[in-house]
């Protein structure tokens, strides 16, 4: 298994992170860190085609399947959180959770439906990512709020990616439609789905999300961009239970 990890593996609370498309294990430092701080031990692993990892297929039922192992011998997670496509695979693990033990499941801003066009803007602009990598300055420049080791991890996620993979993310999936997973949460999982303003090019829409779904709860995030975990990372940990103080 290729991944990174924080903490002790003999804390009481253990958390999954899953990285989105050109990203990388890595790149959820931040976010690790607070979570270590609330007594975590935390798991993110590299999705395949990313983190120099190879694969031929990039279904999201696959990558999800590949995460298989992280779950043997029972090992169950208080917290998942996905981002953009990690939060698509974060929504196919629910096989492999626990039935006796709640899960809460935070996906952040997840590119739930690609209509044609924006399927294929999309693509065109990923492909043009990989080809046209930025530097960590060049992040840094246009996002202002990234610190700089936000921006040096997402540069080193690109440079741990190829066209391959973007090419296979869009083409194995086809046509790109998985709002409808979040139609029947199991009764032991709690989603919190945290969407990025509409004006700062947000990928998920309240549009495609199902209303009056149990267990699941929408947030839009006021002039927050795609990327929560770096801009407001507070919106994620507000999300995160902890256990009541004893009287």
């Amino acid at each position: 298994m290729s991944a990174s990890q924080w903490g002790s593996p003999t804390a009481s609370k253990r958390a999954l992170l899953i990285h989105g498309l050109t990203m990388s294990s890595e790149s959820w430092e931040g976010i690790a860190q607070q979570l270590v701080a609330r007594g975590f031990f935390v798991l993110a692993p590299n999705l395949l085609g990313h983190g120099w990892r190879r694969g031929t297929d990039y279904r999201i039922s696959t990558l999800a399947e590949d995460l298989r192992p992280y779950f043997a011998t029972n090992t169950s997670y208080n917290v998942i959180i996905g981002h953009s496509l990690g939060g698509l695979v974060a929504l196919s693990l629910f096989p492999f959770l626990p039935k006796t033990k709640e899960t809460t499941i935070i996906l952040v801003d997840p590119p739930l439906e690609l209509p044609v066009e924006q399927f294929e803007q999309g693509k065109i602009r990923f492909l043009k990512e990989i080809e046209d990598a930025k530097t960590a300055e060049e992040h840094m420049a246009e996002h202002p709020t990234w610190s700089r080791s936000d921006s040096v991890l997402r540069a080193l996620g690109v440079s741990m990616c190829d066209r391959s993979v973007v090419k296979g993310i869009f083409e194995h999936n086809e046509p790109y439609a998985f709002s409808s997973r979040l139609k029947n949460i199991p009764s032991h999982v709690k989603i919190t789905l945290l969407i990025s303003d509409p004006r700062f090019a947000a990928v998920c829409h309240l549009e495609h999300i199902p209303v009056n779904v149990p267990r699941l709860s929408v947030k839009v995030l006021d002039g927050i961009g795609h990327w929560i975990q770096y801009e407001l990372p507070s919106a994620i940990m507000d999300e995160i239970s902890l256990p009541r103080a004893k009287l």
